[in-house]
């Protein structure tokens, strides 16, 4: 029987000499076999260092390279499982991204925008060049220089969406225009596509190298200290920004549409409504992108749709509708019972007519009335399906 064995699992001709000399120094099999594991993606069995033992031919590594083996066995970081010696490419590249944020958000500083635009070039080259090396794709051509980023941003094979492309060449312009203007104003007016830079290479670099590898650990959320004057920021917008930072706000305004504009993976962007709520959902609160709570997050920040979009039903064509869906007889006044059991929206003549539950209601001022979704056509639908449920309805008092 042939036994086929996975070439990942198989010592190296570098480890096969390791083996050899710790062998004729007296380590045991166990011990050498820890060491070599170490940080190996593809673990190796006792049974490996006893093919060395017995192979007559193999030589042993010299004194000198037994040591540096050892030396970069012992270099790896244990929280991301990078090795210094092997992975120097991707930890100077999170350090580049690193530094990038901390000296932005340094309030010490005033060379922001520069360094930041600089060192966040540099970090996307070192992750797009190691992925393109671990694809067996030369990064230095025949002149001696590697690739550069704005290359591999246009190849067909770049493992980036068009968002974080487009993004990555937006910065691209505002680097090349650092050693020439000074851009200390723009500090303020590009932090959506900062933003977005930071979270598009965080959310990379887990994608092509692990989750272990995140920043989001070693960043943390900076509070301000000073409250937002919104007026004042306009105010400074319109009249302080020099003419050069405008002119290449404009290039980078034609660098893409409306559509790639509202591209969260282009430009991050937060919106901020004043609303009731209770203390369990007050403040700020993160969630991942790609949860389902995230994705309808997104939907919100992306897609701002006139109320009439998402609350398109009056009353009369809500009670219609949800008998029509579900068969069973549902009246005006089983409406009025409904909204006012779940505390749907105010009564008549409140003082905050707005006061509503945004997922199933909003008022509207210009002509005093509410209008709903069709989340609040679900739950109807849904609650009167039950006749115990639908009995609690109708028998609420009005």
């Amino acid at each position: 029987m042939v036994i086929i064995r996975k070439s990942a699992g198989a010592l190296t001709k570098e480890e096969r000499k390791i083996v050899k000399a710790l062998l004729a120094q007296g380590w045991r099999n166990q011990d050498i076999q820890a060491l070599i594991n170490i940080g190996r993606r593809a673990t190796i069995n006792s049974a490996r260092i006893t093919e060395v033992k017995i192979d007559k031919k193999q030589k042993p590594a010299s004194k000198d390279e037994l040591s540096f083996f050892q030396i970069r066995k012992k270099s790896i970081d244990p929280k991301t499982g990078l090795n210094f010696f092997d992975d120097e490419r991707l930890i100077r590249s999170r350090e580049a991204m690193i530094l990038a944020v901390q000296i932005f958000n340094s309030g010490a500083l005033n060379f922001k925008t520069e360094v930041f635009a600089v060192l966040v070039n540099i970090a996307w080259t070192y992750l797009l060049h190691e992925f393109y090396e671990r694809k067996g794709v030369a990064i230095i051509k025949k002149d001696g220089r590697s690739l550069l980023l704005s290359q591999m941003v246009e190849k067909n094979d770049c493992p980036l969406t068009e968002g974080i492309r487009n993004n990555l060449r937006a910065m691209k312009i505002i680097r090349d225009d650092v050693e020439h203007k000074i851009l200390g104003k723009s500090d303020s007016k590009w932090q959506g596509l900062f933003q977005a830079c930071c979270l598009n290479f965080d959310k990379t670099l887990c994608a092509l190298f692990g989750d272990d590898l995140s920043l989001t650990h070693d960043l943390a959320f900076a509070l301000q200290f000073t409250k937002m004057d919104v007026e004042q920021l306009a105010i400074l917008n319109k009249y302080e920004i020099p003419g050069h930072i405008d002119a290449i706000d404009a290039r980078l305004d034609a660098l893409v549409d409306d559509e790639n504009m509202a591209d969260l993976e282009y430009q991050f962007r937060v919106v901020y409504t004043l609303d009731a709520a209770t203390k369990s959902r007050s403040h700020f609160e993160f969630v991942r992108p790609d949860s389902a709570e995230g994705k309808e997050i997104r939907n919100v920040l992306v897609q701002y749709k006139a109320a009439d979009h998402l609350f398109p039903y009056r009353p009369t064509q809500v009670w219609r509708i949800v008998s029509e869906r579900s068969g069973r007889k549902f009246t005006s006044h089983n409406h009025t019972q409904a909204w006012k059991l779940f505390d749907v929206r105010p009564k008549h003549g409140a003082k905050q007519p707005e006061n509503t539950h945004r997922e199933y209601c909003i008022y509207h001022p210009a002509h005093g009335d509410y209008t709903y979704s069709e989340k609040w056509v679900v739950r109807l639908v849904e609650e009167i399906g039950d006749e115990a449920k639908f009995a609690i309805i109708k028998s609420k008092e009005i």
